[in-house]
């Protein structure tokens, strides 16, 4: 038989009571001292177990006066983190990430449609022009094409898909050779497709937006997995993948 640590025992004691709502978003611990009274362990046990709920990100240790141990909820950023340590730590292939945005963006892209609001919007609309006004601005580009999915993925309102495809654009944008892939013609086909979805989620035309993304991230993905095979691009049939036309 394995007997579990104080500090877990502990650890998992708060941890119940952070997931479950009853220590809310932001309150504060007990002072250390308090800590090692209530509980009867000692001062390493309950630092080791104060570590541990920071390291899972369910505390916030602030340093210094005022400071302590502070309740932080998991939330769709949390979920991000986590995911990418995951994709970084098993090196997921390129190809399945590609697959799994495949699988779920145009999802977001129909549910955005349904239940974009006007900050919605106005997100898209922002990213949409930092990402015009790149110009030949690469990083500046893929920072605006990064916030504009996940804006996409924020207006579906399911915290799950906001928490994945911020942390998949990210992940396969840092795996994807950008020097190569990134020219302007291809910022332009990039540029033209997202007004094309974004105005279908304007329209509230959930299959419109459905299908639109679904050609743009698969022609994406066919198009840098060329350019990773060291193939040659062909921007005449990258135009069509990436864009989807108005009427469809």
């Amino acid at each position: 038989m394995s007997v579990p640590k104080a500090s877990d025992v502990l650890a998992a004691e708060v941890r119940e009571r952070i997931l479950s709502g009853e220590f809310p978003e932001g309150m504060p611990l007990p002072p250390e001292r308090q800590l090692v009274e209530q509980t009867g362990l000692s001062r390493a046990t309950v630092r080791e177990a104060l570590r541990i709920l920071e390291v899972e990100r369910l505390l916030r240790i602030r340093p210094g006066r005022g400071g302590g141990a502070f309740v932080h909820r998991p939330d769709h950023q949390s979920l991000a983190s986590t995911v990418q340590l995951v994709i970084r730590g098993q090196q997921i292939r390129l190809d399945a990430l590609h697959e799994t945005r495949e699988a779920m963006e145009p999802a977001c892209a129909a549910l955005a449609a349904g239940r974009r609001t006007a900050h919605d919007l106005a997100e898209l609309d922002a990213a949409h022009t930092d990402l015009v006004e790149a110009g030949e601005d690469i990083p500046q580009f893929l920072r605006a094409n990064v916030r504009w999915h996940t804006a996409v993925a924020r207006a579906s309102g399911n915290e799950l898909l906001i928490g994945f495809m911020s942390a998949l654009s990210q992940s396969i944008y840092a795996a994807t050779d950008i020097q190569q892939f990134m020219d302007t013609e291809i910022r332009a086909i990039t540029a033209r497709a997202h007004a094309s979805i974004a105005k279908a989620i304007r329209d509230g035309d959930p299959a419109a937006a459905r299908r639109r993304m679904e050609r743009h991230v698969c022609g994406f993905a066919r198009a840098a997995a060329r350019v990773d095979s060291r193939e040659s691009l062909d921007l005449a049939g990258t135009e069509s993948e990436l864009a989807p036309p108005e009427a469809d």
